[in-house]
């Protein structure tokens, strides 16, 4: 399990980093690709489809734990969605606003972006006991490392692609 984990990882790891995940500097070169929302919407559904099978692939579940855990899983999926939808959104604003950042704005967009992570934090915390009474705790554990490992890897790659706060004094 752990190889073909590691293995999924890497593949999705390099099919990541093979698309433009951030709508980072927009360039007026005619030869330079815009991304879109529709894009940026379109990429994160995959994303979540290659996640869900990729816990799949890793997580050794019977039919009867299948039948409850999924159900459940989909639930948080939509919940950790929500949150990806802000995060996106203040992506999405910070592109906008790059190299004019002000201080306030700088420091807004930081807490904002620590709120989202505190977010995702207190969701796992809520489900971790709603997976338990579904799957066993050692099931719960293995689903929530697959999950931590997989958001990693994707905030590491959007990482990649955002530019960093320009100090304007």
């Amino acid at each position: 399990m752990k190889n073909r984990l590691i293995a999924a990882l890497i593949l999705s790891s390099a099919w990541i980093m093979a698309v433009p995940v951030a709508p980072a500097q927009t360039t007026a070169s005619s030869d330079s690709p815009t991304v879109t929302d529709q894009d940026i919407q379109l990429l994160r559904q995959d994303l979540r489809s290659k996640k869900k099978q990729m816990v799949a692939a890793n997580l050794t579940l019977t039919d009867s734990e299948a039948t409850k855990f999924w159900p459940v899983y989909d639930q948080y999926a939509a919940e950790m969605t929500k949150i990806g939808d802000q995060k996106y959104a203040l992506i999405k604003e910070y592109a906008q606003n790059f190299g004019s950042l002000t201080d306030a704005q700088a420091q807004s967009l930081l807490n904002r972006s620590l709120a989202l992570d505190e977010a995702i934090a207190q969701l796992r915390i809520k489900y971790v006991p709603i997976f338990n009474k579904v799957v066993p705790g050692t099931k719960t554990a293995t689903f929530f490392q697959i999950d931590r490992r997989l958001s990693t890897m994707i905030d590491l790659q959007l990482a990649n692609q955002i530019p960093l706060v320009q100090d304007q004094h």
